[in-house]
């Protein structure tokens, strides 16, 4: 198994988000993979924990990475929250991204939950990617 790719992956990840420009018109720069200091915005993208298998064959080191991105709002409804996603998922199903280490071999959506939390006061929807991924 290899874990060497996970923080390219992540990175990659990150900054094919942060340059979406549907994203850009929709949260600005309220994309994170760390909670910023002082407080969050009403609106946000971040992204959230894996799980990484590994998917090593007789040709090298391999794994595949189960990651979440969650989408928080605090407007009345799920509507915002749910075009957000939408977005998030737009930009990252069948993405080319450029990994720092590693090839990505495949990128698709798995699943999603939308649930209220702090108390009703805001929507969160929790989208889960599968990636493939070959070291090099």
């Amino acid at each position: 198994m290899s874990y060497a790719m996970a923080s390219a992956l992540q990175a990659a990840v990150f900054t094919h988000l942060d340059a979406d420009t549907t994203l850009e018109i929709l949260v600005g720069s309220a994309i994170f993979d760390v909670a910023p200091s002082g407080g969050l915005p009403g609106l946000y993208v971040m992204l959230g924990p894996e799980t990484v298998r590994d998917r090593s064959d007789g040709t090298g080191a391999g794994a595949e990475h189960e990651f979440v991105i969650s989408v928080v709002s605090d407007a009345d409804g799920f509507h915002t929250a749910k075009t957000v996603a939408a977005a998030v998922s737009d930009a990252l199903v069948d993405a080319h991204l450029s990994l720092t280490r590693g090839r990505l071999v495949g990128l698709n959506f798995r699943s999603a939950q939308a649930m209220r939390v702090a108390k009703g006061t805001q929507r969160q929807i929790d989208l889960r990617f599968r990636a493939r991924v070959e070291d090099n």
